[in-house]
């Protein structure tokens, strides 16, 4: 943040009062001690409330780093409070800024960042009101008590919104100068819009659309960050792998991200993307091959819907998941309502969708058995095991989920557990 910026921060919190009466500070003390009992609350309700407000990105991964600016902001609001720390000896949270950052990187407007932060504080200042209530204090220290919390949250929301607003401007600018930039507004225009003109979007990136496309997400590992010339090259190794028809067309979405599309030759094709080689650290989600301009839309699409599957917190997904992959397809659309895809796995399994490590080892016996025409013969020898030991998990398993459930919602079941883990489980 500037200097400049950093000053008419401070300048527009002159009017906060520097120092309150020390009886007004216990009872600010207070309401931010209940507050931290229901933090994690709060974080919940907050993240769930602006992943809803309209054209910020639901990418699994955005969604996450959302909590953890939600849980800084919340987190240094309650600080405050407890300790009446002046406004000026803040730092902002580092996801508070690094969302800002992603944000600007992936063209989502401004506005939507700033309504963020507005509906969180009119969140957290209902919450404050009914905490003031239950202090039973006399109207006049009830009033001081508010006006004091008022100002503070109303203080660090004017801080804090200013500080990501100029990181968010500074990014924007900064990413499209960079090469490419063209090319990648180009894309967006024409995946957001059914009318966009064919010729146009041919002419400005110089990627023909008569022909089969397969589409790519590569973005690194979270424990392996990669540099994006890093995933950019690996796009582009894998094309070349797959055996594409031409050059891909290639598009940074983020420092960590990337978009590609495959132009596909006579032998080319997904299947060959189970032998190509892709660099450690880097993860790669797949579209299924499809023709012209409606089949350059559909495949990135599917390959949105493997990402999301793979970047689910807890999924089990290799380091390349595909669309086209058992169960991906229907878990990509189950993981759009959790709450309810949580509750349906529940009812289906019951005793077999506890997160421990008896439930999980009776889980893969389970879904290799109906993955294998339920044969206790070929699940013996994918899981190397002795046969009557499948014939126990088996039968100790079906023993755990209601009677007469469905084969087929069993097997289903089991293989949202597989891939979304304990973001379905019963903890």
């Amino acid at each position: 943040m500037s200097t400049a910026a950093g000053d008419a921060a401070r300048d527009r919190l002159a009017g906060v009062p520097a120092a309150a009466g020390s009886e007004l500070l216990e009872h600010a003390a207070l309401v931010a001690k209940m507050l931290r009992e229901s933090e994690p609350e709060i974080v919940a309700e907050l993240s769930s409330m602006m992943t809803g407000i309209d054209q910020l990105d639901t990418d699994p991964k955005l969604v996450e780093l959302l909590e953890a600016s939600v849980h800084g902001n919340v987190s240094t609001i309650i600080h405050v409070l407890a300790n009446d720390i002046p406004i000026e000896h803040l730092q902002p949270a580092t996801a508070a800024v690094e969302y800002a950052l992603r944000l600007a990187q992936r063209d989502v407007p401004s506005n939507s960042l700033v309504r963020a932060y507005h509906l969180g504080q009119n969140n957290v200042m209902h919450r404050c009101y009914r905490l003031v209530e239950e202090l039973d204090l006399d109207a006049e220290a009830s009033m001081a008590l508010t006006r004091h919390i008022s100002d503070v949250v109303f203080g660090y929301i004017d801080w804090i919104t200013l500080y990501v607003f100029e990181a968010y401007e500074d990014e924007r600018r900064r990413w499209l100068g960079v090469e490419g930039n063209v090319q990648s507004a180009a894309i967006h225009t024409f995946l957001d819009s059914l009318d966009a003109d064919d010729r146009d979007f041919e002419s400005e990136t110089g990627y023909r659309l008569d022909r089969r496309h397969l589409a790519l997400i590569v973005w690194s590992a979270d424990d392996d960050p990669r540099e994006l010339g890093v995933l950019t090259r690996g796009a582009r190794d894998l094309a070349v792998q797959i055996g594409g028809g031409g050059d891909p067309i290639v598009t940074a979405i983020d420092r960590s991200t990337v978009w590609a599309w495959i132009p596909l030759g006579i032998r080319g094709g997904d299947e060959n993307l189970a032998q190509a080689s892709v660099p450690p650290g880097v993860r790669v989600a797949w579209g299924l091959p499809a023709s012209g301009a409606r089949g350059f839309r559909r495949t990135h699409e599917q390959a949105r819907a493997a990402y999301s599957v793979a970047t689910t917190p807890g999924s089990s997904a290799g380091q390349v998941v595909g669309f086209g992959d058992r169960g991906v397809a229907v878990v990509s659309l189950l993981a759009r309502e959790l709450d309810s895809t949580r509750a349906w796995v529940h009812e289906v399994l019951g005793g077999l969708a506890e997160d421990t490590p008896n439930a999980a080892m009776l889980r893969e016996t389970l879904s290799v058995y109906f993955a294998t025409k339920e044969s206790h013969l070929h699940t013996a020898e994918r899981l190397n095991l002795h046969r009557n030991t499948v014939k126990y998990r088996v039968g100790k398993a079906l023993a755990e989920v209601p009677r007469d459930r469905d084969r087929l919602d069993l097997a289903l079941a089991l293989k949202v557990c597989e891939f979304l883990g304990p973001t379905v489980l019963d903890r």
